[in-house]
């Protein structure tokens, strides 16, 4: 049986959402992050060589990489669902934006929360790579104004991989999102679904979706 690997409040909260969206049977095991360092646990960090969420298990597999397991459950278990073929209305925005969640944005907002550690946020001289995670939340404020969700008028795995810099990431990066009401709007329908409603109570249920 599959088995979902998730570590509270990370990238893994996308693989138990796309499950309850395809509605497949899984195994859900969760794993606290270190109370002091907020790290992975070394259980965790021992599933897979990247020592990074997520990580699935099926039989003799070990999978990690969000974009990677989405591609694998999708081929496996989705039967067409979720996503858009070659030649069908919405393929490369469906493409584009499935790789552009963690190709650009999250690196984006990686940068955000390194130079926050850091105490560098303010000053100018990183104000170019700051720059980066705007153009994000541009490029997402304006695609959501032309659009129901990212690939079109469909839900597909490409809102699963951009939800986390959406929501999930702003833990660790805040952002208003004040400036942003197609992102803001397109958050609220997310947070109508039944499959997002059932994966945030079973992967972290002490933590409030960042849907606002």
């Amino acid at each position: 049986m599959l088995t979902v690997h998730h570590l509270g409040v990370s990238q893994s909260d996308r693989i138990v959402w796309l499950c309850e969206e395809l509605g497949i049977p899984y195994e859900l095991k969760i794993y606290d992050r270190d109370p002091v360092t907020r790290l992975a646990p070394a259980g965790y960090k021992a599933l897979h060589p990247s020592e990074t969420a997520p990580v699935v298990t099926d039989g003799d597999l070990t999978l990690a990489e969000s974009g990677a397991i989405v591609e694998y459950i999708l081929a496996k278990y989705g039967e067409g669902r979720l996503s858009i073929a070659p030649g069908q209305p919405g393929y490369s925005d469906y493409v584009y934006w499935l790789h552009y969640a963690n190709g650009s944005f999250m690196p984006a907002g990686m940068i955000e929360l390194v130079l926050g550690v850091l105490g560098m946020a303010d000053q100018e001289a990183v104000q170019p790579l700051r720059a980066r995670a705007d153009r994000g939340y541009a490029l997402a404020e304006k695609r959501l104004g032309v659009a129901t969700w990212f690939a079109g008028d469909t839900f597909t795995a490409a809102d699963i991989m951009m939800l986390f810099p959406l929501t999930t990431m702003r833990v660790f990066a805040p952002r208003d999102l004040g400036p942003y009401p197609n992102i803001r709007a397109y958050l609220a329908r997310v947070g109508e679904r039944p499959a997002f409603q059932r994966a945030s109570k079973k992967g972290d249920p002490d933590l409030a979706p960042l849907l606002t």
